[in-house]
């Protein structure tokens, strides 16, 4: 074990210290512990950004959320659970609950529906509880229209239940139904818009999605936002919109605007036209098709258009006016004042952020800012919609911006979140653990500890670093002789190196490094200074309770490795490492793992010592008071070499092993 350890702490610079993931999820649960929920969840998502299909720790991270009753993030985070492991039926029936109880009746219905198909008892009677109202409604609904065809009500109501029960067609038809007997009422369009985009036919879906994004009430037209692809819609969109809703004239002046940028100047005058046939108190598209008239010198037309203009308003909209008709030679566009602009996204922004639509929220609050850049309320904001968003590298830039502003409360609270998160976001980060250990069968203790300074940014692919290293133990067991490779086991060196790490992948790390190995104890056989070269991939995964869950639980964690060391020999050794147990509930702030100890080593070169495997129980624990990273280990364990000739260490071994993992970043 020792000797494994050796090559894995040592040798590939320690699997955790390579591994920023585990610092991040003990602190987490460390944060548990203390009831510090916020901290906890913020934590949770960083570690998930480097590691993001752990299932585990996502269903942690749920029942956090559930904690601080942010109850649709943790039925999102369920719901990511369920795309890494399907499997989860625990996870499903959390997940259902959660989306019966956000409202989410098509997908509770459908989520209870899978799982009794699957078999599942438990399902069935949420689902026969979801399924049979909705029956019954719709034919209740059904039996109504029939004696009143006309009636908005009937039709709204049957259109929600038959989307709830997954009847798509029968959903559209009387959203559409709806709505055309309240065309005022453009939410019914979302819902429309919706139900087309379920049911697959895109076109129509796209349609009235942004008739609803133009004129329905903000949090509608939001949430249609949202359902829209993210460019700008065609020409032929629009038009398909206004076939659907032609009196929809926040649509049509937007429709009128694109032809003009696209110089299609005889289809935006007739939708001007239009408009100001249909809302003559909107000076602004009577000024512009005003000016449309002049440039065809169509004066008749235009100088009543103009001269209204003049006369009904006296802000910046006749100032304009009034410039261009002194250069009549130049069609100008007429558009709305910056500071009309900056208030009116302000207010879509705040509404979007309040509602939990926070990429609308930061559209809106960028186009405040670049029509109001002296705004410094916008700049806190968009600060902590991006952190939000889990964009702490563009949110520390606008705390950054909103620290500077001359109103102190501003200032002050923009300051403290700049403080905190540009720690996160240093360019350097220093990593530090150590491990020592104690072993029966060598009657020693050890040592092994590392300092490590990266550098690079999270979305950098590989992140080079510089690290020293100690490896040593308490005896100097170099001067026994019945240690036939005392170097594998115990250097006694300080190693200085340079090297790269990747990103982690699914729980894989690679690495490399180079440097030197510096003895600290004189031996005659081998030089004070040695270059050392080595190399290796990481792998580890974790599943079930953790020591820092809050529940008790099973759990079980896995490593496997192979490392390569040049200088001892140009041996690769691989080796898997798992522990399988029980984490028990905490009791007065002390917390208990029972586990059981599965390993195995092996090498290219087929030494001897380098074979066997091992097994056998052990313990881990740690109290509340302690440094989140700290826990304490003890370890019985029964070995077998599979090499059995020339082993002078015979076949078997016995060895109860006591030690302390601790490690942190900065």
């Amino acid at each position: 074990m020792l000797l494994r350890l050796s090559a894995l702490l040592v040798g590939a610079a320690g699997l955790f210290g390579q591994d920023p993931v585990w610092t991040l999820l003990d602190q987490a649960y460390g944060a548990l512990r203390q009831q510090q929920y916020e901290r906890a969840i913020s934590l949770f998502y960083k570690g998930l950004e480097l590691a993001p299909q752990r299932a585990d720790v996502r269903k942690d991270l749920a029942y956090t959320l559930l904690k601080v009753g942010q109850t649709e993030e943790a039925r999102d985070q369920f719901a990511e659970v369920l795309k890494l492991n399907p499997g989860d039926t625990h996870v499903a029936l959390e997940y259902a609950y959660l989306c019966f109880e956000t409202k989410e009746q098509r997908e509770a219905r459908r989520a209870f529906l899978r799982l009794k198909q699957h078999g599942v008892k438990a399902a069935e009677q949420p689902f026969e509880n979801i399924d049979r109202p909705l029956a019954e409604g719709i034919d209740r609904w059904l039996l109504a229209l029939k004696e009143s065809p006309d009636n908005y009500s009937a039709h709204e109501e049957l259109a929600r239940l038959a989307e709830q029960r997954d009847q798509l067609d029968l959903a559209a038809e009387h959203y559409l139904k709806a709505w055309r007997l309240k065309p005022e009422n453009r939410s019914l369009l979302l819902d429309l818009g919706r139900v087309w985009k379920l049911a697959g036919l895109e076109d129509r879906a796209r349609a009235a999605l942004l008739a609803a994004s133009r004129g329905a009430e903000p949090r509608a037209a939001d949430r249609a936002r949202e359902l829209l692809p993210e460019r700008y819609p065609w020409v032929s969109e629009f038009e398909a919109a206004l076939a659907l809703d032609p009196a929809n004239h926040r649509l049509r002046r937007e429709l009128a605007y694109l032809y003009l940028a696209m110089n299609r100047k005889e289809e935006a005058l007739r939708e001007f036209e239009r408009l100001v046939a249909a809302t003559p108190a909107d000076l602004l598209s009577v000024a512009q098709l005003g000016f449309l008239y002049w440039e065809k010198k169509d004066h008749e037309h235009a100088l009543p258009l103009l001269n209204r203009v003049l006369a009904e308003d006296d802000g910046e909209l006749a100032d304009r006016v009034r410039e261009i008709l002194q250069q009549p030679k130049k069609l100008r566009k007429v558009e709305s004042s910056p500071s009309e602009i900056a208030r009116e996204a302000k207010m879509l922004a705040e509404r979007s952020y309040q509602a939990g639509y926070l990429k609308d929220a930061a559209k809106y609050f960028q186009i405040a800012h670049a029509h109001d850049p002296l705004d410094f309320s916008v700049m806190l904001r968009l600060g902590w919609t991006f952190n939000l968003l889990h964009d702490d590298s563009t949110a520390v830039q606008w705390f950054n911006l909103a620290r500077r502003s001359p109103d102190p409360s501003i200032s002050a609270e923009a300051a403290r979140a700049w403080r905190n998160l540009r720690t996160s976001l240093a360019p350097f980060r220093t990593t530090v653990w150590m491990f020592p250990v104690y072993s029966s069968r060598w009657r020693d203790a050890f040592g092994y500890a590392q300092l490590k300074f990266e550098l690079g940014a999270r979305s950098w692919s590989v992140t080079p670093y510089i690290s020293l290293r100690l490896i040593g133990d308490a005896r100097r067991s170099l001067r026994h002789s019945h240690v036939v490779q005392p170097l594998y086991l115990s250097e006694n060196a300080v190693i200085a190196g340079a090297g790269v790490a990747s990103r982690m992948w699914r729980g894989m790390v690679a690495w490399a490094e180079a440097g030197s190995s510096i003895r600290y104890f004189y031996r005659p056989d081998v030089g004070r200074m040695i270059p050392d070269y080595r190399g290796g991939l990481a792998w580890a995964r974790s599943f079930g309770r953790n020591i820092g869950s809050e529940a008790s639980g099973l759990f079980c964690e896995v490593n496997a490795d192979a490392v390569y060391v040049h200088r001892f020999d140009r041996d690769t050794l691989l080796y898997g490492q798992s522990k399988t147990g029980y984490t028990l509930a905490e009791w007065r702030g002390f917390r208990l793992q029972l586990l059981w100890n599965a390993n195995l080593t092996a090498d290219v070169k087929r030494q001897a010592w380098a074979n066997f495997w091992e097994h056998g129980p052990g313990v881990r624990f740690r109290f509340n008071w302690m440094p989140p990273a700290l826990l304490f280990s003890i370890s019985a364990l029964q070995g077998h070499y599979s090499i059995r000739e020339g082993n002078v260490y015979g076949p078997t071994f016995r060895d109860l092993r006591a030690g302390f993992w601790y490690a942190f970043t900065r």
